[in-house]
C-alpha cells in the first residue's frame, strides 16, 4: 500500500436518476435548460396533508434496468442506486471481468439518510391489518440504509470496503469524500460512491411537515426557491447519483475518460442544534476552509460553488454568511447556484447528485442556474446565477452539504 504518499483521484464514471432525468447526462442537460422537477405528488393521496408538491422521479420503468423479480425484493431507494451504479460503471468503460482488476481493491460507499421508508410504512400497515409475523421476509433487507451499497457490491463482486455514511443531508458528500480518501491514501484503487433516497411517502412528508421544514406552496415554480426572499421551506426530492472514482495512474493506464479531479475534502460538525445550522455559519465556514487546505488552494481559486441551498430561511442565510467569511472580497466574484431549485432536496442523495452536477460543470465549462429566482434577499446577496446557465471556464469548484445534527461536508473539484 502507498499510505505515505497521497495519490491523485479522478472521476471516470457518472450515473444518476433524478426528478429531471433518468441518467446523469439527461439530468445535466435538463439542468442546463433550467428544468423544474417539482410537481404535484403522485405516489399517494395527498388530500389529507398540507404538502402537495415534491420532486418525484417520473415515468421510470424499473424493469427496463433491473430484473423484474429481483427488483420486487428491493426498496425504491436501492433500485435507484443500482440503476445509477450500472450507468456509472458502464460510463467509465471499466471491465470488471478483466483479470487484472483486483476486486479486493474496489470498494463501495453509498449513503442514504432514511433508507427504505416505503417498505417500513407498507409492512407496518400489513402487520396491523393481519399479523406482524406475516410481514415480508425481505422487510429488513429492504429497509436498512446500507443495502444500496451492499447490493451494488454483490452485483459487481466488489470486495473492498463497503459502507453507508448516515449523516442526514451531508451523507452523499461524505460518501464521495470518504471514497476519495480511500483511494488517495492507498487503501483502494477504485470506489463506487454516492447516495440514494426515496422518502416521498405519507410518513416522510408528514414528519418534515410537522417540523415546518417543507414548503407548503402549491405553485411548483415558487416552492423550491433557494436564496429568494420568499422561500418558505424545502421540497422533498428523490433519486440517486453514483460516481466512479479512480486512482489517476490507474485511469491513465487503461485509457479512461476523465471528467475532472477530486482535489480536496473536509467534514466537521456545528455541535450546535439537532436541526438548525449555526446562524453565523461558523461550522460551515470552517469546513470549507479545511477542504481548501486539503486541496492546497486559496478561496480565490474557486470559480463555482454548488451550494447546499435548501430554500429554508435559516440555511440559505447561514450559508451566505459562511461563504462571506471564507471568501472575503472574493465572495462577490464567486458564482454560486443551488441545483435543489430544480431537483428538490434529495436528503442523503443530494450531495451525490450535486457532485455529479459539479463534475459535469467543470468538464463542460457550464455553471448551472438557480431557477425560479424572483425576489432578492439582502441577507443572501451573492451571485447565485439566477434563472439561466452560464458558460465559464471552471479550473476549481466546490460543493457543500450540511445536514441535521450539524454535519458539514465540502468537496473541491479541479479541471484536468
Amino acid at each position: 500500500m502507498e499510505q505515505c504518499k497521497k495519490r491523485r483521484v479522478v472521476i471516470t464514471g457518472l450515473g444518476a436518476v433524478t426528478p429531471i432525468g433518468h441518467s446523469a447526462k439527461a439530468s445535466f442537460a435538463a439542468a442546463k435548460e433550467g428544468c423544474c422537477g417539482v410537481a404535484p405528488i403522485t405516489a399517494y393521496d395527498v388530500s389529507e396533508q398540507r404538502v402537495k408538491l415534491a420532486a418525484e422521479v417520473k415515468n421510470l420503468r424499473v424493469e427496463d434496468y433491473l430484473d423484474k423479480k429481483e427488483a420486487r425484493k428491493l426498496d425504491r431507494f436501492t433500485q435507484f442506486a443500482l440503476i445509477a451504479a450500472k450507468e456509472a460503471i458502464e460510463d467509465s468503460g471499466l471491465d470488471l471481468a478483466d483479470a487484472k482488476e483486483d476486486h479486493s481493491r474496489i470498494g463501495v460507499t453509498v449513503s442514504s439518510g432514511i433508507g427504505g421508508l416505503s417498505a417500513i410504512e407498507r409492512e407496518h400497515s400489513k402487520g396491523l391489518d393481519y399479523s406482524f409475523d406475516r410481514v415480508s421476509p425481505f422487510f429488513i433487507p429492504m429497509s436498512i440504509g446500507n443495502m444500496a451499497a451492499g447490493h451494488i457490491a454483490i452485483t459487481y463482486g466488489l470486495q473492498g470496503m463497503c459502507t453507508c455514511p448516515v449523516t442526514a443531508c451531508a451523507g452523499g458528500t461524505n460518501a464521495v469524500g470518504d471514497a476519495f480518501r480511500q483511494i488517495r491514501d492507498g487503501y483502494a484503487d477504485l470506489m463506487v460512491c454516492g447516495g440514494a433516497e426515496a422518502s416521498i411517502t405519507p410518513l416522510g412528508i408528514g414528519g418534515f411537515t410537522s417540523m415546518r421544514a417543507l414548503s407548503e406552496s402549491e405553485d411548483p415554480n415558487r416552492a423550491s426557491i433557494p436564496f429568494d426572499k420568499e422561500r418558505n421551506g424545502f421540497v422533498m426530492g428523490e433519486g440517486a447519483a453514483i460516481l466512479l472514482l479512480e486512482e489517476y495512474q490507474h485511469a491513465l493506464a487503461r485509457g479512461a475518460k476523465i471528467y475532472c479531479e477530486l482535489k480536496g475534502y473536509a467534514s466537521n460538525c456545528d455541535a450546535y442544534h439537532m436541526t438548525a445550522p449555526r446562524p453565523d455559519g461558523q461550522g460551515a465556514a470552517n469546513c470549507m476552509r479545511l477542504a481548501l487546505a486539503d486541496a492546497g488552494l486559496q478561496a480565490a481559486d474557486i470559480v463555482y460553488l454548488n451550494a447546499h441551498g435548501t430554500s429554508t430561511q435559516l440555511n440559505d442565510k447561514a450559508e451566505t454568511a459562511a461563504v462571506k467569511q471564507v471568501f472575503g472580497e472574493a465572495a462577490g466574484r464567486l458564482q454560486i447556484s443551488s441545483t435543489k431549485s430544480m431537483v428538490g432536496h434529495m436528503l442523503g442523495a443530494s450531495g451525490a447528485v450535486e457532485a455529479v452536477f459539479t463534475a459535469l460543470s467543470v468538464f463542460e465549462s457550464v455553471i448551472l442556474p438557480t431557477i425560479n429566482y424572483q425576489v432578492p434577499d439582502p441577507d443572501c446577496d451573492l451571485d447565485i446565477v439566477p434563472n439561466q446557465a452560464r458558460q465559464a471556464e471552471i479550473p476549481f469548484a466546490m460543493s457543500n452539504s450540511f445536514g441535521f445534527g450539524g454535519h458539514n461536508a465540502s468537496l473541491v473539484f479541479a479541471r484536468i
